[in-house]
């Protein structure tokens, strides 16, 4: 199981990445669904190499709810908010009414972007690598 967590890190590595550089390129709903997505593959990835099964959702809600890590509680609520992004930046016919304002400003990028990394940080720290 240790070998499939670090699969899963290395996953959201590569999201990480992605997200970062659609910020630069100012395609913020790409930077917030590959933060979102870093963040859920970083927790599995968690969940993995603890010798548990991750469930097989992409809420982030029902995943930090078996984690069983104090490592992100003091980041439960922004991690949570992560969630607001899966649906309506991956289909546009999902946008109106899910996120009041439209697509994700810069701003939703940047803190859904921070904290990718931290959770991404944390993750890695918690397995050793």
């Amino acid at each position: 199981m240790k070998e499939e967590g670090r699969n899963w890190i290395e996953f959201a590595s590569e999201d990480l990445k992605i997200a970062d550089l659609a910020l630069h390129e100012r395609v913020y709903n790409q930077a917030c669904f590959h933060s979102q997505q870093c963040v859920e593959k970083a927790l599995k990835g968690l969940i993995a190499f603890r010798g548990r099964i991750h469930p097989q959702t992409h809420k982030l809600a029902d995943i930090f709810s078996i984690l069983f890590e104090k490592t992100f509680d003091d980041l439960k609520n922004d991690i949570l908010l992560l969630d607001r992004f899966y649906i309506p930046t991956r289909y546009p016919d999902a946008l109106p009414g899910n996120l009041p304002q439209g697509l994700p400003t810069e701003i939703d990028a940047q803190e859904a972007l921070r904290v990718a990394k931290i959770v991404l940080e944390r993750a890695k720290k918690a397995m050793g690598i």
